[in-house]
């Protein structure tokens, strides 16, 4: 969430930031609102500590007077309490709705992101030029030649949105994300493997609860009494596991990263950019994750986007960076790059890594702080994540770039000793 107190000092600024993202009128209507829940809070809370500290005083006076036996002047200790559960169930009812409000507003997007949509985003780095192919397959045909991936069985076992990863197929997937764990570790991050069912409370502290709930698979109440639903990036679980918490200083900044499968109800569309593994229900991630002190963040993030463009690189894919303009980011985050590699058969970039910077917004929803050295006061960490790599859009784009004439495939040199092959042959 958004800091309550900035938005009582410096509205305009909050305003003319969120109004990078949202409607003008719309961000007016939201602040109107919840500055007059907050006054309503406040007068309540002011109210209460003025009626306890009044029967505290009523309290002794007329527990003195019963010790001098005199006739109490009055009424007794049990008299008032009815009007004070009365205003503490109304506060509980603004705090709740304060809260609800406070948790639909966005971040405020960073001083350097402009606003609009896609249209808006900037290329900042290029890598490479487009491969010159003679015969053109796109990564569907070429899977079906390579015995690679089974769209036909995966649909049978899962429904539309699904496939399976066969013989060749499934090593290629399993070698880049043995190697992207790799080179992970190697870069000082240390490796999770958390549960793929979270808790309610995580989606709400990543921030993609509530706007985003019905984007993810979720077990019923009956099954689940707190709520619980199918992970759609690890993002949510490193961030959820660290909820509450208070960060040791020293050890901050504190990297991790993890791989899971990533469970998102989104659908495939029909558009040839998005056919085979590009998009659907169930795919593979490994995922980066920062929490730094606030001053950290900014280096912590330009680290976290040279190595993610590092690992591509290394793949020698060619690929583009680009900074996302306040429309086309997560909610969440505060300033997005996107990582996006050259689709030959679509003529288009596709994005495998988001490295985002989220400032303290999540960890405020999360409660993660640390301690001043020195001090006693708490404040919240900032947070950062990124896909390091997103494995089902890698392996299109390998298929596509790497193509030969004949239908076979080069290996990208980085994998060739996990896959046992320098070349991917059609059957």
């Amino acid at each position: 969430m958004l800091d309550m107190e900035l938005i009582r000092k410096d509205r305009d600024a909050v305003a003319s930031a969120l109004a990078k993202r949202l409607d003008p009128a719309e961000v007016t209507r939201a602040l109107d609102e919840i500055q007059q829940l907050d006054q309503q809070r406040r007068s309540l809370i002011s109210e209460i500590d003025g009626d306890r500290q009044r029967r505290k005083a009523e309290a002794r006076a007329y527990a003195e007077a019963k010790r001098a036996g005199r006739e109490p002047e009055v009424a007794a200790p049990e008299a008032g309490r009815k009007q004070l559960a009365e205003l503490e169930a109304e506060l509980d009812e603004v705090q709740g709705r304060l809260r609800d409000r406070m948790s639909e507003l966005p971040n405020l997007p960073a001083d350097d992101v402009v606003p609009g949509g896609k249209e808006a985003n900037r290329v900042v780095r290029t890598f490479g030029a487009p491969p010159e192919i003679e015969k053109l397959r796109d990564h569907v045909e070429l899977s079906r030649m390579l015995g690679l991936v089974d769209h036909e069985r995966g649909v049978k076992l899962g429904g539309s949105g699904f496939w399976m990863y066969t013989g060749m197929g499934a090593r290629l997937e399993w070698a880049l994300l043995n190697w992207l764990i790799d080179q992970n570790i190697g870069a000082g991050y240390e490796f999770l493997l958390p549960p793929h069912l979270l808790l309610d409370t995580a989606g709400f502290a990543a921030g993609q609860f509530p706007k985003f709930y019905d984007d993810v698979y979720h077990l019923d109440r009956q099954s689940a009494p707190r709520g619980q639903f199918l992970l759609p990036t690890s993002e949510t679980a490193i961030l959820g596991a660290y909820q509450d918490e208070i960060l040791e200083t020293a050890a901050l900044p504190l990297k991790r990263f993890a791989y899971t499968p990533c469970y998102r109800r989104e659908a495939a569309g029909s558009h040839s950019d998005e056919r085979g593994t590009v998009r659907g229900h169930q795919f593979n991630k490994v995922e980066i994750f920062q929490f730094t002190l606030p001053g950290q963040a900014d280096a912590a993030l330009g680290e976290m986007v040279a190595h993610v463009e590092s690992l591509v690189e290394r793949l020698g894919l060619h690929h583009q960076t680009s900074l996302l303009a306040a429309g086309d980011s997560s909610a969440a985050m505060r300033k997005t790059l996107d990582i996006e590699v050259w689709m030959p058969s679509t003529g288009k970039y596709k994005e495998v890594s988001s490295v985002s910077w989220g400032g303290d917004y999540q960890a405020r929803r999360a409660a993660i702080r640390y301690r001043e050295p020195g001090g006693r006061q708490t404040r919240f960490v900032h947070t950062l994540n990124g896909s390091a790599l997103a494995t089902s859009r890698l392996f299109p784009a390998i298929l596509e770039q790497f193509q030969q004439p004949d239908g076979s495939v080069v290996v990208p040199e980085v994998l060739r000793d996990r896959l046992g092959a320098d070349v991917l042959t059609p059957r």
